[in-house]
C-alpha cells in the first residue's frame, strides 16, 4: 500500500526544474524516504537504485575516483544507454554510509547535469563532519517528517472528510467527524509503518510491537554515532527517560534523576537533535519579528512522533476513552502534536517551532507557539478551557503591535473579539486541533477579514 505524501509535489517540481541539482532527501529513519523515492522512480524510463549499506553498491564510490567512470560503470551494469541519461534516475539510499558518495554529488551537478540524482539518508549531520568537501551550493535539500493529519486521512481513504478539511472556513457539519478522526490519529501517530498497519486492520491492537521495533532501532542507531562509551550511556538514559518530561522544560544538569552533568547531557541531546529523534525547542521573548530563539533559556523537547511517545508513556488505552485529548498526560500531548503538524510542512528547509515566554519575578507567562505571518508574530495557545483561562495570551496581546491571536482547542471554529486587562482589544481565532496544518491559510483568512 502506497501512502500519498505531500512532499511528492516537491519532487515533481524538482524533476521539471531547469536548474535541477542533485537532491538530498533528509529526515529521521523510518519516516518513509525510501518508499517515497521508489514510488517516484516509476516516473522514469530507467532507474538505478543503490543502497550504500550494501557493500557492492557502496564499492562503486571507492573503486572509481572520477564521476565519468562511476556513471559509466553504473550504466553498463544496469544495461542503460548513455543516450538515455535525461530519463534516468540514480537513487543513492543510506548515503550517510559513504562520505565519498556525498562529496561526489557536486560532480554529478557539474559534469553530468542531465542525470537525475537523489540521495537519502538519516544522521547526515554526523556524516557531514567526515566529508572533506561537502557540495555546498551544488545540491538541493528536501526534508521529510512523519505522516501528518491530511496524509493520514488519505491513507485511511477518508476522501470526503479530507475535502471538508480543505474548505475554509470549515463547515460546522464536518466538525465532529474531523475531530473524532484527529483524535484517533493523535493516539497512533504518523510513523508510516504504524499508519499502514492501522489502515489495513482499523485496530490499534497490533501496533505496540511496531512502536517497540522503531524505538529500539533509534536507540541503537543513534548510539553508533556517540563519540565515546560515556556519551553512549547518556544517550541511552535520555532515550529511556526523556518522554517523562514532555510536560515541562528541560534542565540538563542531573537530567532524568541522573548524576550526569549539564555539559554531558547537552552534548548527548545535540546528538539526538542532529538525528531528529528528539529535538530541543527554544523559547523567544519577542512579540515582533524577527523571532529569535533564546538559547540561554530552558528548552522544551520535541520528539519525532507523538504516537511513539504515547506508546512509551503507556497512555494509548487511556486516551481512547477521552473526549478532549488536551487532557492527556498533563496537557502535553496535543501541543506536542500541533508542533509536529506544523513542522511536517517545512519541506524546503528545516524549521523548528518556537514558543514564547516572559519570565519576571512576580509574573511569568508562556504561550505554546508563536508563528510568523507576514511581518507579524502571532501567538498560538493550545487549551481546552474557556477564554478566561488564557492569561498568557492576554499578556502577549498587551505588548503585541497587532490585534491577532489564536487558540487551538477541541471546540468549533469561531472568531471573537476580546479585551486585555488594560482594555486593549484583540481578535481571537478559535481553531479546532485538526486544522493545525491549515494554520497559515486560516491566518490569511483571519487577517483579511478582521481589521
Amino acid at each position: 500500500m502506497n501512502i500519498d505524501r505531500h512532499v511528492y509535489v516537491e519532487l515533481l517540481n524538482w524533476k521539471k526544474s531547469a536548474d535541477r541539482k542533485p537532491l538530498i532527501l533528509r529526515g529521521a529513519r523510518q519516516v518513509g524516504k525510501t518508499t517515497l523515492i521508489h514510488q517516484f522512480a516509476k516516473s522514469y524510463k530507467n532507474k538505478i537504485l543503490l543502497n550504500l549499506e550494501i557493500a557492492e553498491d557502496k564499492r562503486v564510490f571507492t573503486d572509481f575516483d572520477t564521476i565519468n567512470s562511476i556513471v559509466e560503470s553504473l550504466f553498463i551494469s544496469h544495461n542503460i544507454s548513455p543516450a538515455e541519461k535525461g530519463d534516468t534516475l540514480i537513487f543513492i539510499d543510506e548515503i550517510q554510509e559513504s562520505p565519498e558518495a556525498i562529496s561526489m554529488l557536486r560532480y554529478f551537478y557539474e559534469n553530468e547535469p542531465d542525470i537525475h540524482v537523489i540521495a537519502a539518508g538519516s544522521l547526515l549531520e554526523h556524516c557531514m563532519r567526515k566529508v572533506k568537501s561537502f557540495p555546498v551550493g551544488r545540491v538541493n535539500m528536501l526534508y521529510m517528517y512523519p505522516i501528518n493529519y491530511p496524509e493520514f486521512l488519505r491513507a485511511i481513504q477518508k476522501t470526503a472528510v479530507l475535502e471538508q478539511l480543505n474548505t475554509i472556513p470549515i463547515r460546522e457539519v464536518a466538525h465532529k467527524t474531523l475531530l473524532d478522526l484527529f483524535n484517533r490519529y493523535a493516539i497512533i501517530g504518523g510513523m508510516p509503518e504504524v499508519v499502514r498497519k492501522y489502515a489495513e486492520t482499523q485496530s490499534v491492537a497490533d501496533l505496540p510491537t511496531i512502536y517497540e521495533s522503531i524505538w529500539e532501532t533509534y536507540k541503537e542507531d543513534v548510539v553508533k554515532y556517540a563519540t565515546n562509551n560515556s556519551e553512549a550511556r547518556i544517550i541511552r538514559h535520555i532515550m529511556s527517560t526523556a518522554h517523562l518530561g514532555l510536560d515541562s522544560r528541560v534542565k540538563f544538569q542531573n537530567f532524568g534523576n541522573s548524576n550526569y552533568r549539564s555539559r554531558e547531557v547537552g552534548g548527548a541531546f545535540r546528538n539526538l537533535d542532529d538525528a531528529k529523534v528528539i529535538q530541543l525547542i527554544y523559547p523567544t521573548t519577542d512579540t515582533s519579528s524577527p523571532i529569535l530563539p533564546d538559547l540561554k533559556k530552558s528548552p522544551r523537547l520535541q520528539f519525532l512522533d507523538t504516537g511513539l511517545i504515547n506508546h512509551e508513556l503507556n497512555i494509548q488505552a487511556e486516551m481512547l476513552a477521552m473526549e478532549d485529548l488536551n487532557n492527556a498526560y498533563k496537557g502535553a500531548i496535543i501541543p506536542h502534536l500541533v508542533a509536529q503538524e506544523l513542522m511536517s510542512l517545512n519541506t524546503l528547509k528545516s524549521v523548528k517551532p518556537i514558543f514564547w515566554v516572559r519570565e519576571k519575578n512576580q509574573s511569568s507567562a508562556e504561550v505554546d507557539l508563536v508563528v510568523q505571518f507576514n511581518k507579524m508574530v502571532i501567538p498560538v495557545e493550545i487549551k481546552s478551557g474557556k477564554e478566561g483561562k488564557l492569561k498568557s495570551l492576554h499578556q502577549f496581546a498587551e505588548s503585541s503591535p497587532h490585534p491577532y491571536a489564536v487558540r487551538m482547542y477541541a471546540g468549533k471554529f469561531s472568531i471573537e473579539e476580546h479585551s486585555t486587562k488594560s482594555g486593549k482589544k484583540y481578535f481571537l481565532m478559535n481553531m479546532p486541533y485538526y486544522l493545525s496544518t491549515k494554520l497559515n491559510e486560516y491566518l490569511g483568512y483571519f487577517v483579511s477579514n478582521f481589521k
